[in-house]
């Protein structure tokens, strides 16, 4: 359903870009975004976009990563600039179906699609 690449090795300073290619339309979701799990930690958000192309982004990696999205090749991207040793982990593209009828949450429950994650590793 969803498959996410771009993961890697990078230096601390460098860039990176994880792409997501989804089944079917992108239309078909409400929501896409990244998660991500850290070594020893719970998972968090750290970016989704909506089906209008409104942007969220959690504060530590604002100004530094952009969510995008392209319909014609049914794939969100995630530009990972300046990357931080603490930005390592496995990265996570999830999906929220449109036919919810609730309103969107932005908590794990809220998602009905994960993919496998794509390692992202950032060294100094």
């Amino acid at each position: 359903q969803l498959q996410a690449s771009g993961g890697g090795l990078a230096q601390t300073g460098g860039s990176l870009r994880l792409s997501c290619e989804v089944s079917g339309s992108l239309y078909m979701y409400s929501l896409t975004s990244w998660y991500r799990r850290a070594p020893g930690k719970q998972r968090e958000l750290v970016a989704d976009i909506t089906s209008g192309g409104d942007t969220n982004y959690a504060d530590p990696v604002k100004g530094r990563f952009t969510i995008s999205r392209d319909a014609a090749k049914n794939t969100i991207y995630l530009r990972m600039n300046s990357l931080k040793p603490e930005d390592t982990g496995l990265y996570y593209c999830v999906a929220r179906a449109a036919s919810r009828p609730t309103p969107i949450t932005r908590i794990p429950s809220d998602y009905d699609y994960w993919g496998r994650g794509t390692q992202v590793t950032a060294s100094s």
